[in-house]
């Protein structure tokens, strides 16, 4: 009897650490390269932000978590050029700076990387 609830325990806390566990497996890579059209691609400290914003969904209810997901929804008409940018990444770059926290780069040199 005692060995089965000794069981049962284990296998609780195996099942309520799952979500935990799953979170930690969809991080994504800590750095990614973004395409940037003409402008160069972008470095993006992707780590950084997760650990800033905690939110995952702040970035990601435009785009799903997958890799190309920008630049497929592009090449499908559902997210318009410069969408991300524009409406996500400065603008939470500039109430960053208005709100007096450290904050990413606001100008497209600071971002893009002519190769």
């Amino acid at each position: 009897m005692i060995r089965v609830a000794l069981i049962l325990v284990v296998l609780w806390g195996a099942v309520a650490l799952l979500p935990t566990a799953q979170a930690e497996i969809n991080k994504g890579a800590p750095k990614m390269m973004l395409e940037g059209g003409s402008s160069g691609p972008v470095p993006f400290p992707h780590q950084d932000h997760q650990t800033r914003l905690a939110d995952c969904l702040i970035c990601h209810q435009a785009f799903p978590q997958e890799k190309g997901s920008i630049e497929k929804l592009k090449s499908e008409g559902l997210l318009q050029k410069k969408q991300v940018m524009n409406k996500q990444c400065i603008k939470c770059h500039r109430a960053e700076k208005t709100a007096g926290k450290p904050t990413g780069p606001l100008t497209c040199n600071k971002c893009h990387v002519k190769e």
